[in-house]
C-alpha cells in the first residue's frame, strides 16, 4: 500500500502527461490531413483520405490502450510493460506520420520529442535515454534511405541536431526527474519510518491500515492485524539501560521485516509494542505467520537474554481480522489490542486471538435474545464513545474477573456471572451525559446523584433478556461497601452478594489505577496499599487479599498495559 499523497502526486503527473500523449495524437491527426489535400488530384485525394481515416483509427486504438494502462489495478512489472508497450506504438505511429507526411522532408520529426518527454517523467532517465536513441535512429533512417538522390544528405546532417536534441531533452530531464524522485523517497521515509527501527511508523500504520480496510471491504477480502509486545522489557531495560533496550528494538524489527511477506505491514506501533497488517488474510492464516515470527524471537539470542524472567527474551501477539471479529479499522485495532492484553495476562510468550464477551454470551443464553444481547454491545460502544475512559476501564476489568475467578476456584457459572457482569458493569452511564463523565471538577451533590443511579439503570437495561437475570445482582451492587454505607441500598458485610463483592474490588483498583478525569493515577503499589487501608471498610478483606496477590503475581503485566 502506498502514501496516498504519493499516490495523489502520481494522479496529477499521470494526467498532465494524458494531455501531453493526446496532444501529439491531434498533431499527428493534423499531419496526415495536412499531408492528404496537399495532393490535388482526385485518385490520390482520395487514397489519401482513405489512409488518413485508417491511421487515425489506429491512433484512436493506441489512445485507448493508454487509457487501459493507467488503470490503478495494474502496478510494478505488468505496469512497466504496458508503458514501454505504449512508448513503443507512438514511436511507431510517429514514423508513420513523418513517413506518410514527407519522409527526409517532414516538418513533424520533433513529434518524437513528446514521447521522450513522456517516457523521462514516467519511467526515469534510463527510458527516456532509450527512447531518445531510438527515436533519433528512425529519423537518421529515414533520412538515409530516401534522400540518397541528393550528392550531400543535407537532411541527414540536419537531423543530427535533432538527434542531439532529443538526447540533450533525456539526459537532464531525466537526471531531474531521478533526483526528485530520491529526494521524495527521502522525505517519504522522513515521515513514514521510525527513527530507531526504520519500520514503518505509528502515523503511516494508521493511513495504511485506513486504505487497506477500506480496499478490502470494496473486495469483499479479510485483512488480519497482529500487535506485539516484548515480554518484560521494562525490567531488559531496568538491567541494561535504554541504550542495550534500543538495540533489542532493532533486532526485534530486523527479524520482523524478515518474516513478513511482501504485501504486509510493519509498523512500530510505540515504545516495545509493534503492529503487523496482513491484507487479504484471514485469522487461521494470520495466526500461523504470527507463530512463525514468535518462534523466531523465542530462538535468537538477545543479549543478557538470560537474566529475563523467563530466561529468554520473548513477545506476546494479539491478533483480530476483518469482518469476522472487527467492523472498521478501530474496531480491528481495538480487538487485537484485546487479544494482546490476553495474551500478556496469561504467561506471556504466546499468540492469542480475540474473543469477545458477546460471543461468550450467544451461547449461554436463548436464541430469541440474540439480537437483544447485541443492542447491549452497541450501548457499550455508545458508552465508549461518550467516556474515553470506559472502553479499557471495561477490557481490564473483564481480564482481572478471568484471572480472580480462578483464583477462587468459582464454579464455570460463577465464573461466567463475574465476567459477563464486568462486561456489562457501567452499561447504566448510557443515560449519563457526557459533560459529567468527563468532567474534571468534583462532582456536584446533584451530578453525583445522577451518577448513582447507572447500577439500578443497568439492571433495567438487560433486564429484557430473560437468560440474565443471574448477572444483575451483581450490577445492581457493584458499588455497595463492605461497611454498609454503598449505594443504591446501602447493604453491609455479607449482606452485599458474593461476586458482587469479588466486582467491587476489581472496578475499584482499576479506577485507582487508571487516568481519569476526576483523579490522578495511583501506582500498583499506592493502589494495593489502598485494598489494604480500605479492607473491612469499602472491601471485603479476604476477597481482597486474593486479588492483592493476583496483582503481586502479574505486577508488569498489568503495569506496562495501563
Amino acid at each position: 500500500m502506498k502514501n496516498h499523497l504519493i499516490e495523489n502526486k502520481k494522479d496529477t503527473i499521470n494526467n498532465i502527461l494524458s494531455m501531453v500523449k493526446l496532444a501529439s495524437l491531434l498533431f499527428s491527426g493534423i499531419a496526415i490531413f495536412s499531408s492528404s489535400f496537399e495532393n490535388i488530384h482526385a485518385t490520390i485525394l482520395t487514397y489519401n483520405m482513405y489512409s488518413s481515416f485508417i491511421v487515425l483509427f489506429s491512433l484512436t486504438l493506441i489512445y485507448a490502450l493508454w487509457s487501459f494502462s493507467t488503470i490503478p489495478k495494474f502496478e510494478g512489472r505488468v505496469l512497466k510493460l504496458i508503458i514501454l508497450g505504449e512508448n513503443l506504438s507512438f514511436s511507431l505511429v510517429f514514423t508513420l506520420v513523418i513517413v506518410f507526411s514527407g519522409a527526409h522532408e517532414s516538418n513533424y520529426k520533433l513529434l518524437f520529442l513528446l514521447i521522450i518527454i513522456t517516457s523521462t517523467i514516467q519511467s526515469g532517465m534510463r527510458s527516456g535515454l532509450i527512447t531518445a536513441t531510438i527515436s533519433s535512429t528512425i529519423v537518421l533512417i529515414i533520412d538515409l534511405i530516401y534522400g540518397t538522390s541528393s550528392p550531400v544528405n543535407i537532411y541527414f546532417e540536419n537531423d543530427l541536431l535533432i538527434a542531439g536534441v532529443f538526447i540533450l531533452t533525456a539526459w537532464p530531464l531525466g537526471y531531474y526527474v531521478e533526483s526528485e524522485r530520491r529526494y521524495i523517497k527521502k522525505l517519504e521515509d522522513m515521515v513514514n519510518l521510525d527513527g530507531l527501527t526504520e519500520l514503518y511508523n505509528h502515523r503511516y500504520f494508521y493511513d495504511s491500515l485506513t486504505y487497506i480496510i477500506d480496499y478490502h471491504k470494496k473486495e469483499n477480502k479479510p485483512v488480519s492485524m497482529a500487535f506485539i509486545d516484548i515480554d518484560y522489557f521494562k525490567h531488559y531495560n531496568d538491567l541494561y539501560g535504554h541504550q542495550q533496550g534500543d538495540l533489542v528494538l532493532k533486532e526485534v524489527a530486523n527479524i520482523l521485516r524478515e518474516a513478513v511477506r511482501p504485501s504486509d505491514i510493519v509498523a512500530r506501533y510505540g515504545g516495545e509494542e509493534f503492529s503487523i497488517i496482513f491484507p487479504n488474510t484471514n485469522e487461521n492464516d494470520a495466526v500461523l505467520l504470527a507463530e512463525e515470527i514468535r518462534r523466531r524471537i523465542e530462538e535468537y539470542y538477545f543479549f543478557g537474554e538470560e537474566n529475563q524472567p523467563n530466561g529468554t527474551l520473548t513477545i506476546s501477539l494479539g491478533i483480530s481480522s476483518f469482518p469476522s471479529k472487527a467492523k472498521d479499522d478501530i474496531d480491528l485495532i481495538k480487538s487485537a489490542d484485546d487479544a494482546l492484553y490476553r495474551a500478556k495476562f496469561f504467561n506471556k510468550n504466546q499468540v492469542m486471538t480475540y474473543t469477545s464477551v458477546l460471543d461468550e454470551l450467544k451461547k449461554d443464553i436463548e436464541e430469541n435474545e440474540i439480537d437483544l444481547v447485541t443492542s447491549i454491545k452497541t450501548l457499550i460502544s455508545v458508552i465508549n464513545a461518550k467516556d474515553k475512559y470506559t472502553y479499557g476501564h471495561v477490557e481490564r476489568v473483564v481480564m482481572y474477573s478471568r484471572l480472580i475467578a480462578d483464583k477462587l476456584n468459582l464454579s464455570e457459572e460463577d465464573k461466567k456471572a463475574l465476567i459477563y457482569s464486568a462486561y456489562m458493569h457501567d452499561i447504566g452511564k448510557i443515560n449519563i451525559s457526557s459533560d459529567i463523565l468527563n468532567k474534571k471538577m468534583p462532582l456536584t451533590k446533584d451530578e453525583w446523584e445522577i451518577l448513582k443511579q447507572h447500577p439500578a439503570e443497568g439492571v433495567n437495561i438487560i433486564k429484557e433478556v430473560a437468560s440474565l437475570n443471574y448477572v444483575s445482582p451483581l450490577i445492581l451492587h457493584h458499588h455497595e461497601r463492605y461497611d454498609g454505607k454503598g449505594y443504591p441500598y446501602g447493604l453491609k458485610g455479607e449482606d452485599i452478594p458474593f461476586l458482587s463483592r469479588v466486582l467491587t474490588v476489581i472496578d475499584s483498583f482499576d479506577a485507582m489505577t487508571s487516568n481519569r478525569p476526576y483523579n490522578k493515577r495511583k501506582s500498583f503499589k499506592e493502589g494495593i496499599e489502598e485494598l489494604k487501608s480500605n479492607s473491612g471498610t469499602q472491601f471485603d478483606p479476604d476477597i481482597a487479599m486474593e486479588f492483592i496477590d493476583i496483582i503481586k503475581d502479574h505486577d508488569d503485566a498489568f503495569s506496562s498495559l495501563i
